[in-house]
């Protein structure tokens, strides 16, 4: 094909999709303008605004799956009047207002999680809706649809990459000054235009009750000749794993939970994708006779794992999601044990299901979890004899590792809830030194500085003490502004909660960073890296670079302390040291 015919093939083909899916494109355009508008504006916004602008378009981007879906549901029965499909637009329109006050009045770690719950819901409905009530090629018909993905991200990133290199070259050749940002919108655009009007539009139109494709060659390979072996082989080891522990009693802990658990849901998808070639391949119709039996000692042994954690330290939210994630598993390969005449359509379906459990009622990860460590919290108590009723009786001469305890489970809530859901709590109690002694009768307990989960990590100050700064216009050290503001010239910089640095001009805010969430990320490239969290940074790790339109920073840390809380898979970040060189533009 000639390449203007291709050219005019894909321009064909977005027409279709702003045709078949106008309101979920409309939304997805809307979603852009609002994500321009917000970076364009972020300096001079307040933070209200800031945060206002984030949560409107969350609630866009959740508009797309569900304004999709609508149109799905309708494109099902061609008889629908017009004014009965305006009508469940309305509705989805109504659901996103409601929801944005109900669920996303303000942004923290639960309303996140809830969004990605109704988000994952969304997408799987996406997936299934097309289906409901008929009968056979529905994995024929993800393929597709997981083919009209993969083709879309290659046309974007190629598309988008040739933008990029069509400006870099302007700017180099003739001089022009093009924003940076442009690179950044360019992005932004063919993500939330271009992408989804493409990848709707190859969304396959299902008018009879079953679907037939040809199996793709290159998938049908993939799958038979290299993931099954490597899920044999995978599946080999941790048996003989199983075996070591059958013999040594050392049960496992931690890790294996989590090899385990992606290693069945992989194999759930493997499953799901050669079911169309049972009939053809023996090994296929061997692999789906035989795994699921063969998996479930070791589904065993992961719940096993998760456990004795559990025992040791209560439910947590990320405990909860790992045991419902290895109950869908084991739902799903009991299901494939005992149906030998499959529909798959109950895998998309049960895990969407489970995706809203998990996050709403009283079944959701936020309820159990507070009911487990409420349970754990009660049972120190009673064990040390603290607690009478719902009264707590204060004492000092409890063993340390219950007043660690203790002062970790108040953490949990304070951190993740509140302490209001602390059931033995009187309301308005507040975690300090006093309160605690006035309440348990001794001061919050934190574990030694040598127990694990504390770390410090420094850069080589040889490194740093010596460095190139011709093209910045100040270099300033964290330690300087510890005391509070400094002016240097007609600036006033900042370093509030010893994290979040910023310059102001007068009134005007130029720049603002949290480097919170840059020190954890290189905290768990760190950990990632084998080299534990005990030893020296390299400047080149501990590099952060970043700039808006009026102020580019590159900041070096020279150190961080704190501690790694195991039970939440969390950081906690003490103290931050660094270096920062600034260009004021």
């Amino acid at each position: 094909m000639k390449l203007g015919n291709r050219f005019g093939s894909i321009i064909n083909t977005i027409k279709n999709g702003f045709r078949r899916f106008p309101i979920a494109i409309a939304v997805s355009t809307a979603l852009v303008i609002m994500l321009i508008y917000l970076i364009e504006q972020y300096s001079d916004l307040t933070q209200n605004a800031r945060d206002t602008l984030s949560r409107i378009c969350m609630i866009l981007a959740m508009g797309i799956p569900l304004t999709a879906c609508i149109n799905l549901i309708f494109e099902r029965k061609e008889e629908i009047k017009k004014a009965h499909r305006t009508l469940g637009y309305i509705i989805g329109a109504i659901f996103l207002i409601l929801y944005y006050f109900l669920f996303l009045d303000e942004v923290n770690w639960i309303s996140i999680s809830k969004y990605i719950g109704v988000s994952i819901f969304l997408y799987l409905a996406f997936a299934f809706i097309p289906w409901i009530g008929k009968r056979e090629g529905y994995e024929s018909y993800i393929i597709d649809v997981l083919s009209g993905f993969i083709l879309t991200m290659i046309y974007s990133y190629v598309l988008f990459l040739g933008i990029a290199i069509i400006l870099f070259t302007i700017n180099q050749l003739f001089d022009v000054d093009i924003p940076e940002k442009f690179v950044l919108y360019t992005f932004i655009i063919i993500g939330g235009i271009f992408a989804p009007s493409y990848f709707l539009a190859r969304i396959p139109v299902v008018e009879k009750d079953n679907y037939q494709k040809d199996y793709p060659k290159a998938l049908k390979v993939l799958l038979l000749y290299i993931v099954m072996p490597l899920i044999t082989v995978y599946s080999a080891i941790l048996y003989a794993y199983f075996l070591k522990i059958i013999i040594t009693r050392n049960w496992p802990q931690g890790l294996v939970s989590h090899l385990v658990l992606w290693y069945s849901i992989v194999s759930v998808a493997v499953i799901f994708f050669i079911t169309p070639i049972l009939k053809d391949n023996r090994w296929a119709e061997k692999f789906r006779r035989f795994f699921p039996i063969f998996i479930i000692p070791i589904l065993v042994m992961m719940f096993i794992a998760i456990g004795i954690r559990i025992n040791a330290y209560g439910l947590t939210e990320n405990r909860y999601y790992g045991i419902v994630m290895g109950l869908w598993v084991t739902g799903i390969m009991i299901y494939f044990i005992f149906n030998r005449k499959l529909g798959n359509i109950i895998i998309p379906v049960s895990l969407a299901i489970v995706a809203l459990i998990s996050v709403f009622g009283p079944l959701s990860s936020f309820t159990v979890a507070k009911f487990s460590q409420n349970n754990r919290l009660e049972s120190i108590l009673e064990r040390n004899g603290m607690l009478q009723g719902n009264e707590i009786i204060a004492r000092s001469d409890i063993p340390t590792e219950d007043k660690e305890e203790i002062s970790m489970i108040l953490r949990y809530f304070d951190t993740n809830h509140s302490l209001e859901d602390v059931r033995v709590l009187d309301e308005g109690f507040m975690i300090t030194d006093s309160n605690m002694k006035a309440v348990f009768g001794f001061p919050f307990t934190e574990k030694n500085l040598t127990d694990e989960g504390y770390f410090y990590v420094s850069t080589d100050y040889n490194l740093v003490n010596v460095m190139d700064v011709k093209e910045y216009d100040y270099f300033v050290n964290s330690n300087a502004l510890l005391g509070g503001e400094r002016e240097i010239d007609n600036l006033t910089m900042s370093l509030r909660d010893n994290s979040i640095f910023s310059i102001t001009q007068g009134d005007v805010l130029l720049y603002e960073k949290d480097l919170k969430d840059d020190i954890i990320n290189i905290l768990e490239d760190y950990e990632l890296g084998g080299k534990g969290l005990q030893n020296m940074l390299s400047p080149e790790e501990a590099t952060i670079i970043d700039e808006n339109d009026n102020v580019q920073v590159k900041y070096i840390i020279t150190g961080v302390n704190g501690r790694y809380d195991q039970i939440n898979g969390q950081y906690f970040i003490y103290n931050i040291e660094c270096v920062m060189l600034i260009n004021i533009k």
